[in-house]
């Protein structure tokens, strides 16, 4: 059984769920921390965590509402 070609928009999906996946690791997520408390505090660390979080939402949304290649 063949399966169907690809979309081009399939290695960008994975692509973002890639740099989501580095983006909001524990490792990372301690590194933000840390950086949020010597600079702000807590606060900052969510108001950057819900950042990235929101930037990864529109980046997906702006890829699957692009016209096809």
């Amino acid at each position: 059984m063949r399966h169907p070609d690809p979309s081009p928009e399939e290695p960008r999906l994975w692509a973002l769920w890639a740099l989501g996946v580095l983006a909001l690791n524990f490792p990372l997520l301690t590194v933000w921390a840390f950086w949020g408390e010597r600079s702000g505090g807590a606060a900052t660390f969510v108001e950057l965590l819900f950042a990235v979080w929101a930037a990864l939402i529109a980046a997906l949304a702006w890829l699957m509402e692009r016209a096809p290649d």
